[in-house]
């Protein structure tokens, strides 16, 4: 699959949105990147098998998904626009990027907590409350973004 230039990318981000990129990240987790209409239906909760058509179509023409004799819809190319762009896939799950930046730097503050504790000492107070303040910036943005997933 030849990468795609900036303009297409522009033109997929107007278009994935809503129930499309409810569709789209549908796909994106499910184990095998294909399903059904009827299965997106069910899963999605909408009211219709023809609203998932609508939307499997709208990739379709996006390049993005397939449809298999079978009647499945496969995905066939993982774009990063939009908010797409602040998650990555583990296994079948999709979690923000700042998930692994929150558990690091919060990592980082137990062990020094554990190896230094809390003395008397200026810069162990300033470590710690830079290191917890950035922590639970970090962590209110990972929530932040977990909220705003589009399924």
């Amino acid at each position: 699959m030849p990468k795609r230039n900036i303009s297409d990318l522009a033109i997929i981000e107007s278009h994935l949105k809503g129930k499309t990129l409810r569709v789209y990240w549908y796909l994106l987790r499910s184990s095998n990147h294909s399903a059904g209409v009827r299965e997106i239906q069910r899963s999605l909760h909408f009211s219709s098998p023809s609203i998932s058509v609508h939307h499997l179509e709208k990739l379709q023409n996006l390049g993005l998904v397939e449809k298999k004799g079978t009647g499945e819809y496969v995905l066939i190319e993982k774009v990063k626009v939009g908010i797409l762009r602040l998650f990555m896939s583990v296994g079948r799950f999709m979690v923000p990027r700042y998930l692994f930046y929150s558990v690091w730097l919060s990592t980082m503050v137990v062990t020094y907590l554990l190896l230094y504790g809390v003395t008397g000492s200026v810069h162990n107070f300033f470590a710690l409350v830079f290191g917890i303040f950035g922590s639970s910036v970090l962590w209110i943005e990972t929530i932040k973004l977990w909220r705003e997933k589009p399924y």
